[in-house]
Order: structure tokens, then sequence, then C-alpha cells
């Protein structure tokens, strides 16, 4: 029996996931949360195997999907994660992977390939769609051609696309845990890097890049 757990902030969300692996006999889900706390609450009362398989979300309060990744990665938790995110492949597949990620899938896509990688990090095998392939393989092959966002960190990339989301400052301070002074400062980073001057340049760029949806 595979057994799962599912972290994702949208209740409706995590139904739909657990409705659709409900459905085979194989899978187990046996616990979920709605962030970050919540889901280390879960991993300490599960105890040293906690589950087979994290299905985790990008787009998190607090601490994001990536960061997650990050704190499992360096406290060697022998955790498999599966990424489940509404951000298209090309925008946070590879990201996702880089920093310890077994597979991603987008959630407007087919149920069955849900299944399909659920069970393959569960072996202890990367899901890679074709897309993702295709991707690792030009950024092997043509790194000239990284977009500029993709040279952000991992926070910085999440406060531009809070910023292009509409949310101020103090609002991205807030959910992040973060002081105001150390979103301006990462703000500042993202201008900088992107060579952009203000927060109506930044929205457009993540509108044009596919980061939000326009």
């Amino acid at each position: 029996m595979i057994r799962v757990l599912l972290c994702d902030d949208h209740a409706l969300i995590r139904r739909g996931i657990r409705d659709t692996l409900a459905d085979c006999a194989d899978i187990e889900v046996v616990g979920e949360a709605g962030d970050y706390g919540e889901l280390r609450a879960l991993l300490h009362k599960l105890g040293d195997k906690p589950c087979d398989v994290l299905v985790l979300d990008i787009n998190m309060p607090g601490r994001s999907g990536l960061d997650v990744l990050h704190v499992l990665k360096d406290e060697g938790a022998a955790i498999r994660t599966l990424i489940v995110s509404m951000y298209p492949e090309d925008q946070y597949a590879i990201r996702a992977l880089k920093a310890g990620a077994f597979g991603y899938v987008n959630k407007g896509g087919d149920p069955a390939l849900l299944v399909s990688a659920v069970r393959t990090v569960a072996q202890g095998r990367k899901y890679v769609t074709p897309e993702i392939a295709q991707m690792l393989v030009e950024s092997l092959t043509a790194p000239s051609t990284e977009q500029a966002h993709q040279k952000l960190s991992d926070r910085e990339l999440q406060t531009l696309v809070m910023i292009a989301s509409g949310k101020r400052l103090s609002d991205i301070a807030e959910e992040l845990n973060l002081s105001p002074k150390t979103v301006s400062v990462y703000r500042a980073r993202v201008l900088e890097k992107l060579a952009l001057t203000n927060n109506s340049e930044l929205t457009v760029y993540a509108i044009r890049n596919g980061l939000v949806e326009s």
C-alpha cells in the first residue's frame, strides 16, 4: 500500500486529489495539511516513516512548497515529494526538481497522470513528463537561453509572483512571516536582476512570462 500525505492550502483541491487517489486500491491518503506548520505536526505525529509520497503544492501561505523542499532536503528527510501545482511546467518544474522534488504534475492535467506520478515516485523513481524532459535537455545544451527570472532565488521568485498578484509588501511580509524590510530587500533584488523599475513593470513581466494569470 502506498501511503500518501497531501499538503495544499485549498481544501477543495485536497479533496479532489484525495478522491482521485481513493479510486486506487494500492494508494491510501494517511493525512492532510493546509500549510507548513500543519505538515510539520503531521510528520511528527506519524513517526520515522510518515508516508511514501508527499503530494505538495508550491503556492502556500508562509513557507512555499519550494521552501518546504529545501527544508526537507537540509534535514536529510527521507521523504519523496511530488509537486502538484497550478503553474505550468516551464515555470517551476526544473526549479522544483533541483530543490529535491521527485516529480512535478500540473493540477489541470489528466487525473490519471497524478496516479501514475504517485506510483512512480513511491518506487523511488523520478516522474518526468515529456515536456519536462525536453526542458531538462534544453537547460543542459542551451544554458544561454535561460530567462531572466530563472536566475532569481526561490524567495525572490515568490516575492515577484506575489507582487504581480496585487499583494502589498506588508501583506507579503505577514504571509511569509518576514519583516517588511526583508521583503523590500527581495523586491529590490528582483527589480535589479530583471532590469525593471517599479511594481507595474514587475506585473507586466510576470504576466508575459506566465508567472501569474492575466
